[in-house]
């Protein structure tokens, strides 16, 4: 939300105070507090008829230092808040110190230094004393608007040149800066600033992240009402943020994610290929049979099959019973599916029509969202007469998840979990909950709810989403899609947008619609996409209006679904070795260029690549005709598909294929590599290949630097280490030794073509050239 008019004035009927200075401040070993005068305060009855505001800084945990500024204290918060698993300040280890009027607060890296003999300001520092950001004139205020509203103000220092990313998944630019944003849930599709997954926390190319601690409605000003600030607003008495030390952007990352919580790791399976029936076709259990054998036929390997919305009947979303007509025995065909192998998924939402049985059972407990007068809340987009579950209550959670019970006893896997965007605030929530904070927070207990229903069932590390919306903290219940985009090279590029935005905001897992969702693709967009999403964390055909089966689109769309299947599940080794580094430290899989090279400028603005775990550097083709434009950082790198080499720092302009994208090994890797290509949960260490990519030359003939020895790691189903191996080059020699497994591996030398194999250490000679 903008204040001011341009830089002298205020926007017409908004009146604002600003911290000015400071007239006292009282000092804890871990924490201090300053009460700040609105102006300068000249004598005694200066203190009079004037607010002051009330700044507490503290740790919540380790790198971590929060700012709370308040204007009236006592009003009630009646929640949500967020949950924060990290928040520890006992562990944090925060002190502070005095020097004359200079006041530091220390947490880890991160230390906030504040003066109180100048003008009021904040400015945050590095471990090196370097200043990161700081709170300038006017960076701690509040203001009333012309309705009376009443919001709380705070303002970060931009440094010259740096980058703003993050907010959630946004398909606007990748780089935030000039860009309003108002953190809101919204069902907009992919094409327009509304977003599904909302998160109030940005992260900084200098090296920091900041996290405002509001579910509700935060509106940001990225470089845009004040062209030098990061402006965040709340309607609100207090607003607290928290900044988040780096120094490097997977260190932010690993910090915020301990604080918000961790991703859970997906199950393997459901890494492999998804194929749904679409949203607004028919089908039935032959159609659906159709399906399965036509993969099976063409020999696509196929892990998941999912049931969108018309598994139940038109009018009646949500009751949960299958439509009897077009499925007259579930059990039985659920049954004759996972016979074939494969995992069921099944679509589902929080909202129940009126037509539905459970509306009335619902309505006579009290477990759907009531107006201020007590009628139950409905309208008619959607599902005719449709209410909302109210998650809020445990005696709803309990019964939501009684109807899903039944699902799982007949065989189904897992949920999609769609919508949760629409929520009204003109309503009453049965744990008293403020309607405005609800409306972004009520995505998180709907998708926990079902989360924790299948963890329960299905046991630990096998319960797995497809959520659509989330906020903060949501990445604890993998995985989330990108939602309703356009069958369009355009909307391809988007949804890769907002995928990356999502995970620089703390998010492990993240997939798409293959082909786009709204219309049917032309086969050029589906055979591109295809390649694309089987080159992401999660893969899924789906689709509004059409069928999304390869056959569809032509032969040649066959054999490029077939490819990149069978190469997904090769990689799979190295793959759940970067799930299970994402559910660790929340550094995600797909990952933008910032976070591998956060040195190198050029890596910063890149939105069109991503390197898929730390070694594998991934282009998706965005046109026809396969031109594609990528950049290459420093070193040399390997052609996964084909044994190019390329040497960067280098702009690529290439011609592909669509059986083909620029998919690069990083120099130095040392890439495991099942010899399983059927499905994606197999035993990794059985036929196991190492593929090592040595040190390679610039063509000046420079030597580019390589580790002499890297560690890989393969894990088991679990994500747990199954075998470490450690790879020694030491001139043309490469030498691997394994470790916890006495099974047979292979080693290859890329750059040469050497081979070993063996169990223990294996060497090979004339590795490298």
């Amino acid at each position: 939300m903008k204040f001011t008019d341009g830089f002298w004035l205020m926007r017409e009927g908004v009146r604002a105070c600003y911290a000015t200075e400071i007239r006292d401040l009282r000092v804890k070993a871990d924490r201090f507090t300053a009460y700040a005068a609105v102006k300068r305060v000249a004598e005694r009855g200066d203190t009079l008829n004037t607010p002051l505001i009330t700044v507490e800084c503290f740790s919540p945990a380790e790198g971590i230092i929060g700012v709370r500024a308040t204007h009236h204290a006592g009003t009630v918060n009646r929640g949500p808040d967020f949950a924060l698993p990290g928040l520890d300040p006992e562990a944090a280890g925060a002190r502070t110190r005095r020097d004359g009027a200079v006041t530091e607060l220390t947490s880890g890296p991160l230390t906030l230094r504040m003066d109180g003999d100048g003008p009021w300001g904040l400015t945050f520092l590095d471990a090196d004393g370097r200043r990161l950001t700081g709170v300038d004139a006017k960076g701690t205020a509040f203001a009333t608007a012309p309705d009376g509203s009443h919001h709380m103000i705070g303002r970060l220092a931009l440094d010259i040149g740096e980058n703003v990313y993050g907010l959630g998944e946004r398909f606007t630019p990748y780089v935030k800066n000039g860009q309003s944003i108002d953190i809101w849930q919204a069902d907009g599709g992919t094409s327009s600033e509304l977003a599904y997954k909302n998160i109030p926390f940005y992260l900084s190319s200098r090296g920091y992240g900041v996290f405002v601690n509001h579910p509700g409605k935060v509106s940001f000003e990225i470089g845009s009402e004040s062209v030098g600030q990061v402006q965040f607003s709340v309607e609100d008495q207090s607003l607290e943020y928290y900044i988040v030390a780096g120094p490097t952007p997977k260190e932010v990352l690993a910090r915020y994610t301990a604080l918000t919580g961790r991703p859970a790791l997906p199950p393997a399976w459901s890494f492999g290929l998804w194929l749904t029936t679409s949203f607004c076709t028919s089908y039935d259990e032959e159609t659906v049979t159709s399906f399965v054998d036509g993969m099976a036929s063409r020999e696509i390997p196929l892990s998941v099959f999912h049931f969108d919305c018309f598994w139940m009947r038109e009018y009646q979303w949500s009751d949960f019973l299958w439509d009897p007509d077009v499925f007259p025995d579930p059990e039985g065909m659920l049954a004759r599916l996972k016979e074939r192998g494969l995992r069921i998924s099944m679509w589902i939402n929080p909202y129940i029509a009126q037509k539905s049985s459970l509306f009335a059972e619902g309505a006579e407990h009290g477990y759907l969202v009531r107006r201020p007068g007590g009628d139950i809340w409905q309208w008619d987009l959607w599902q005719p007469g449709m209410a909302l579950v109210d998650f809020t209550n445990p005696a709803a959670r309990d019964w939501y998840n009684s109807k899903l019970q039944v699902l799982l006893d007949q065989g189904v896997d897992c949920f999609k979990t769609d919508f949760g965007e629409r929520v009204p605030t003109d309503v009453v929530w049965h744990d008293g909950s403020d309607p405005e904070r609800m409306h972004n927070y009520y995505a998180q207990i709907y998708n926990r709810t079902v989360f924790e229903l299948l963890e329960k069932e299905r046991g630990h590390g096998e319960a797995v989403l497809f959520a659509r919306s989330a906020t903060a903290g949501g990445q604890q219940f993998p995985v989330h899609w990108g939602g309703d985009c356009f069958a369009s090279f355009t909307a391809m590029a988007e949804s890769l947008r907002g995928g990356l935005s999502l995970s620089l905001s703390g998010f492990g897992f993240w997939s798409h619609d293959i082909g786009g969702f709204e219309g049917t693709p032309d086969p050029a967009v589906f055979k591109r996409w295809l390649a694309f999403g089987l080159m992401s964390s999660h893969s899924r055909l789906h689709g509004n209006v059409s069928y999304r089966v390869p056959w569809a689109f032509g032969e040649e769309a066959v054999d490029v679904t077939r490819k990149f299947t069978l190469l997904k599940h090769r990689l799979m080794p190295y793959l759940y070795g970067a799930a299970a580094t994402a559910h660790r430290t929340g550094v995600p899989m797909m990952r933008p260029m910032l976070l591998e090279f956060p040195g190198d400028p050029t890596a910063r603005m890149l939105d069109r690549q991503y390197m898929l775990g730390p070694d594998l550097l991934v282009a998706p083709v965005f046109t026809e005709d396969g031109q594609v434009e990528y950049y290459v950082p420093e070193g040399t790198w390997t052609s996964l598909l084909t044994g190019e080499t390329i040497t960067g720092p280098v702009w690529r302009h290439e011609t592909h294929g669509f059986d083909s994208l620029p998919i690069l090994v990083r120099p130095g890797a040392v890439l495991p590599w099942g010899a399983d290509d059927q499905r994606p949960d197999s035993d990794w260490l059985d036929g196991l290949t190492l593929r090592v990519f040595g040190p390679a030359s610039t063509p000046a003939g420079t030597p580019v630097t390589v580790p002499d020895e890297t560690l890989v790691t393969v894990p088991d189903l679990t994500g747990a280490t199954a075998a470490t191996f450690r790879a020694v080059r030491d001139g043309d020699v490469l030498s691997v030794t394994a470790r916890g497994t006495d099974r047979p591996f292979r080693v290859v030398a890329e750059e040469t073509g050497a081979t070993g194999e063996g169990t223990g250490t294996v060497t090979v000679r004339g590795a490298f050239a």
